[in-house]
């Protein structure tokens, strides 16, 4: 079946994370992505991370972060550094109908590969430009990472334990969730473009900041401080709005407690014997239990601490209270419903075996995700490309990989 997206080529010429993760979702969806590599290092993602082993316990030369970011592409490997592979660069782009970047303002502009120079060769190019700060502001020149923007954004000054317990100050996100908000933005962002052009409009140009994603993903805490003027601050696994939201201690092991709104909190009390603890007028709104969260959460925590986690959760979610274990990966991934929905699922490899991969979790009834190609390797798609789509004979690709202009492996 063909994906929702299969009319659409994509020119890849980002690495690390954002870029990537953005066009691992656009290749999902039936898009055919063409991933340019340098011949020699290729992205940088694919010497990051943890090394893949085989059954033999010998090294694939797999990472775990190219694996988590390049499914679905095709490999070309081209020096665009050079003239003739700019020019390579140049032609492939006048046969895509999207150009993905993530190298630094004014990078490809200087090499001739910019907005401006592959709109006069292809002027329905949409071309989404992934940076830093964005191609404007007195940061634009600057390099950056995701602990910069999860700094920078104030995300940092919320994550973590509160103050004046053990263990306080600021932490990082457990992942690169800047970069992983801007590879989503940036999907969003080219199928937006994709449409528009579609519906008869143009190409254009995607100015896409991480630290612009970051802030905005702040959302409604972020919200909170432009309403009322009180800087949010580091809860732990406490919620900033809503009480009881957060771990508490049962006999075994934390559980997790979301309550979201006042009829859950009264079929909380219910299960915990809390009678008339609801009506308590301290606590009978959220607006009301966040006046008085400390007293409500010792209240709380002491009826928790009598019971397992298992057996408070078998009786929460019969009441419909939400809750939830706080699981490391094995217990996630072994959870019946994350097995359900099918979050994993094998790619075979053909040297290496068959390999799991975390699945797309949108889930299209007519045009579903569809896992046709193993991350490639390097340079492993550089001739057959440039034949198809360039018509380039043997002997100029040859050539080509002779004077290291295209991985001299590539064919």
């Amino acid at each position: 079946m063909s994906g929702c997206l299969s009319h659409i080529r994509v020119l890849d010429l980002s690495r690390v994370f954002a870029g990537p993760w953005a066009t691992q979702i656009l290749a999902d969806f039936g898009a055919e992505v063409i991933k340019v590599e340098h011949p020699v290092y290729g992205d940088e993602a694919r010497h990051l991370g943890v090394h893949r082993l085989d059954e033999a316990g010998n090294e694939t030369g797999e990472t775990s972060s190219f694996l988590a970011m390049n499914r679905g592409k095709q490999s070309v490997a081209i020096d665009f550094k050079s003239a003739e592979g700019r020019e390579l660069i140049r032609r492939l782009a006048a046969k895509c109908d999207v150009v993905v970047e993530n190298f630094k303002s004014g990078t490809l502009d200087r090499q001739g590969l910019g907005y401006e120079d592959l709109k006069a060769i292809n002027p329905d190019i949409i071309y989404c430009s992934i940076t830093g700060f964005g191609q404007t502001g007195p940061y634009a020149h600057l390099p950056g990472y995701d602990p910069l923007f999860q700094a920078m954004s104030g995300l940092m000054s919320i994550t973590g334990v509160p103050d004046g317990e053990p263990g306080a100050g600021p932490n990082l996100v457990g992942f690169s969730v800047s970069d992983i908000i801007a590879g989503l933005y940036a999907a969003i962002a080219v199928l937006g473009a994709v449409s528009h052009r579609d519906n008869g409009g143009s190409g254009q140009h995607i100015d896409l900041s991480l630290l612009d994603c970051q802030m905005a993903a702040l959302s409604h805490i972020g919200m909170n401080y432009l309403v009322s003027g009180r800087m949010p601050v580091r809860a732990g696994a406490a919620s900033q709005t809503t009480c009881p939201w957060q771990a508490f201690r049962c006999a075994d092991m934390d559980l997790m407690i979301a309550v979201g709104n006042d009829r859950q909190f009264a079929k909380l009390c219910e299960v915990l014997g809390l009678e008339g603890v609801a009506e308590d007028a301290r606590f009978r709104t959220n607006r009301d239990r966040m006046a008085h969260k400390a007293i409500l959460v010792s209240i709380l925590a002491e009826c928790f601490s009598r019971r397992t986690a298992a057996e408070w959760r078998t009786d929460l979610d019969r009441a419909g209270v939400p809750s939830s274990p706080i699981n490391n990966f094995r217990q996630a991934l072994e959870d019946p419903q994350i097995a359900h929905r099918e979050m994993l699922f094998e790619m075979p490899h053909p040297q290496h075996g068959p390999f799991r991969f975390f699945a797309n979790p949108i889930r299209y009834s007519e045009t579903p995700a569809s896992y046709r190609k193993y991350p490639p390797q390097l340079g492993a798609d550089t001739a057959r490309v440039l034949q198809e789509l360039l018509d380039l004979g043997s002997e100029e690709i040859s050539s080509l990989a002779a004077d290291k202009i295209i991985a001299p492996d590539s064919r």
